[in-house]
């Protein structure tokens, strides 16, 4: 195990090297286009397999994703015995008509 942390650490440190050799090289105004267009880069590609996955969502199944309106819950009549609060129901023993 300690064999794999060693040769880990010197191929961390090999390419910490490197790259540093490569950006001391360039000039700050060339480092800042650089990492712009790395971010717009990596930016767009991020959105890009965003918006691709929401829109496949369901493809692999030959069914697209159905969409549909809300349907209104049937309700009960307006009967003042039928409360939501347990306390006020007459088969609980109590009653809020007391």
């Amino acid at each position: 195990m300690e064999r794999k942390r060693n040769h880990i650490e010197k191929v961390r440190d090999w390419a910490d090297d490197r790259l540093r050799r490569m950006c001391g090289r360039i000039t700050p105004g060339k480092r800042l286009a650089v990492i712009l267009l790395m971010f717009f880069f990596f930016g767009g590609l991020s959105i890009y397999i965003t918006v691709s996955s929401i829109y496949n969502i369901g493809k692999r199944d030959r069914q697209r994703l159905q969409i549909e309106h809300i349907r209104q819950l049937p309700l009960h009549g307006n009967d003042t015995t039928k409360s939501i609060n347990p306390l006020n129901r007459p088969q609980y023993g109590r009653s809020t008509e007391e």
